[in-house]
């Protein structure tokens, strides 16, 4: 063993142990790394700082815009609701379809975003279904690692692996050359799963922070028998008027909430303005804030027709109506008067609907009540004047629904965003133009038709990510240069004897695996890549099995809860303990390395 050599082992042990304890953050180790391999003169500042110029950090970072994307557009979160809709009350088909179409979605787009998308998700379902969130959330998580194994973008080891291969001067892998094993892998994972369940039984977990929803403010507020919808008639007085025009708040004694309109194939509901032009055929969304209003009355003055309406109406609008809880302070001037005198709609967007006074509900209108120091003020308008208020003295934001968070950024968008991700898929499937090229293409798009912003596309990139694949990038090069790639794979050899190319291949699936209990399946993939190369060369057999297997091995991080981020984030809401992931998890990597052993040769010979 060189000097050289003893260096780089030095760093790298000292690597995985601040890796394991998890100090400082691995993003700062990388960071540490790319200063002292330098400093150490093992390589030069050049091969440090080769990472940042990698064709496949800038795809990472361009597939993580792609994903926010998604989710922006509630594309995620439609195929959410599409779940709980086909599940029914079935347990076991609701695990079938939550962890194929997990999977599916995985595959093109962020594995830790999927999960953050799908725990609310996963937890409204456990909590309507009765079905403990615990023997939910393993299939979640499971799911979404074996996404990593479905196409070449799905996770980050995998564009790995095809990036030592390129520099190899060999040819990389095609987008779905890892779609043989990730489906056989996902099918056995599935049957495992409904079989493993019984031992998650763990009690659902609630909502973080038990936030209200919607619901429960039309209950505690006594909204389902104030609302009114009406629809306008051809020959209406209200047709082709402005709403600055009618004043029915001052003559009628109604406000005006939202305006259903007609779109394409749908309604979407407008929030009124007073340049809003009303057109036959509007729904108007109504709230009395008169005591003499009469509904029935104005219907037939004004050629309306009274629709019905649900108490849940609030809620099955929740994406264009939002409800926030208020409360004024002592100083502010808004006290003593009622929102009809203030303006309130005016000013602040929003309209108030609803008052608390003494813990107990004022009963009917309130838009003419003055309002007191410590009333409670339910308001509704759009979600934008709602954020705004933040940033307001004169009123207190008390309380904000649950479905805040639920609300998608771009509406509308869905459909340009689904063509877009179909169109990147396309140029990187048909090799037309480098895959780098088709995200950020992809990227550029999604931002033309609105999907996303410039701003939501900078907090999409997982920056820290980024930094440990760079970071990690070289100690391949620094192994390779003191010759430790070399003297890795001859103690494989040594281990392996005459044995075969699959037991060598089962060899380097264990050897990922192992590692990946310690540091991240990203720099795993690093550094493994590189030695699995090296034991296909030794054996005189064909790069590409070995490649493929760590691929596939650094997506078995099922054993420990920090063997991934995906893991970590279904503990709290699982409930789950240490010990469920072992018992869970080792078969699991058994399935894989089944797998890998038995089908990638056949799909990738070793002769070849």
């Amino acid at each position: 063993m060189t000097t050289d050599l003893g260096i780089v082992l030095a760093l790298l042990l000292a690597t995985i142990g601040m890796f394991a304890l998890n100090r400082p953050r691995m993003d700062a180790v990388a960071l540490i790394m790319v200063v002292a391999l330098p400093l150490s003169g093992v390589i030069g500042v050049d091969a440090a700082l080769a990472g940042f110029s990698d064709p496949n950090v800038i795809l990472i970072a361009a597939l993580f815009v792609v994903g926010e994307a998604l989710v922006r557009t509630g594309v995620a979160q439609r195929v959410g609701d599409l779940l709980m809709r086909s599940a029914g009350a079935s347990e076991a088909r609701l695990i079938v379809l939550l962890m194929v179409l997990v999977a599916g979605i995985g595959a093109f787009m962020s594995s830790t975003g999927v999960v953050a998308i799908f725990i609310p998700i996963v937890l409204r379902i456990a909590a309507h279904s009765g079905i403990p969130a615990g023997r939910l959330m393993m299939p979640l998580s499971v799911a979404a690692l074996i996404s990593g194994m479905m196409t070449l973008v799905a996770t980050a080891p995998n564009l790995v692996i095809d990036s030592l291969l390129r520099r190899e001067g060999l040819a990389g892998f095609g987008f779905f050359a890892f779609t043989p094993f990730g489906v056989p892998v996902l099918a056995l994972a599935i049957g495992w799963m409904l079989v493993a369940r019984r031992w998650l039984a763990r009690g659902a977990v609630a909502a973080p922070g038990g936030r209200p929803r919607l619901a429960d403010w039309i209950d505690a507020y006594g909204l389902a028998d104030r609302e009114f919808r009406i629809r306008i008639g051809a020959g209406s007085a209200l047709a082709g008027r402005r709403l600055d025009q009618l004043s029915l708040r001052a003559t009628e004694g109604v406000n005006i909430l939202g305006v259903e309109r007609r779109a394409g194939y749908g309604q979407r509901l407008i929030h009124p303005a007073a340049d809003t032009v009303l057109q036959p055929g509007d729904v108007l969304f109504l709230d009395v804030i008169g005591k003499g209003a009469d509904v029935d009355r104005i219907c037939a003055s004004l050629d309306l027709t009274r629709l019905p309406m649900s108490g849940r109406y609030f809620s099955d609008h929740a994406q264009d109506i939002g409800m926030v809880e208020l409360m004024l302070p002592p100083d502010s001037p808004l006290v003593g008067q009622s929102p009809v005198a203030v303006r309130f709609r005016s000013v602040f967007g929003l309209a108030i609907v609803g008052m608390r006074r003494d813990n107990r509900p004022v009963e009917g209108p309130v838009a003419e009540v003055p309002m007191r120091v410590g009333d409670i003020l339910l308001a509704v308008g759009p979600w934008k004047a709602i954020r705004n208020l933040m940033r307001r003295r004169d009123l207190i934001v008390l309380s904000l629904p649950a479905e805040l968070d639920e609300v998608i950024e771009a509406p509308g968008r869905a459909l340009p965003a689904v063509a877009i991700l179909a169109g990147v898929v396309v140029l990187m499937v048909s090799g037309v133009v480098p895959n780098v090229l088709a995200a950020l293409a992809g990227c550029l798009a999604l931002g033309l038709f609105g999907c996303i912003d410039m701003a939501g596309a900078y907090r999409a990139i997982h920056w820290q990510t980024l930094v440990l694949i760079v970071g990690m990038l070289p100690f391949s090069a620094a192994l390779q240069a003191t010759g430790g790639v070399a003297l890795a794979a001859e103690g494989m050899m040594w281990l392996i004897g005459t044995a075969g190319p699959r037991t060598a291949l089962a060899a380097v699936f264990v050897l990922t695996v192992v590692m990946g209990l310690f540091i991240s399946n990203t720099a795993t993939a690093v550094l493994v890549g590189p030695v699995a190369l090296a034991v296909a060369a030794e054996l005189g057999v064909s790069p590409w099995p070995f490649a493929m297997t760590v691929a596939l091995a650094a997506s078995s991080a099922f054993l420990t809860p920090v063997s991934s981020p995906v893991n970590m984030l279904v503990v709290g809401p699982g409930n789950y303990r240490f010990a469920d992931f072992l018992r869970v998890g080792l078969p699991l990597a058994v399935i894989v390395l089944v797998v890998a052993v038995a089908l990638v040769p056949l799909v990738f010979p070793f002769g070849a």
